[in-house]
């Protein structure tokens, strides 16, 4: 499985969420923790956002039912 980088800004795009919300997620470990790609650069596994994007969509399904 080939693993993909993607930047804050298409994290951001994807999941709705400020800057500082997803920070603040990493910070408590309830999202996918960044991988540093420079000395001032950061990115996520796209994987891994993708799959925590899956996962909230499966608990917002159980609430309705």
């Amino acid at each position: 499985m080939s693993k993909s980088l993607v930047r804050i800004s298409e994290v951001i795009r994807r999941t709705g969420y400020s800057k500082a919300w997803i920070y603040r997620l990493m910070i408590q470990g309830k999202f996918p923790s960044s991988v540093k790609i420079g000395s001032r650069a950061i990115a996520f596994v796209e994987s891994e956002v993708d799959e925590w994007i899956n996962q909230r969509i499966e608990e917002s399904r159980k609430e309705v039912a």
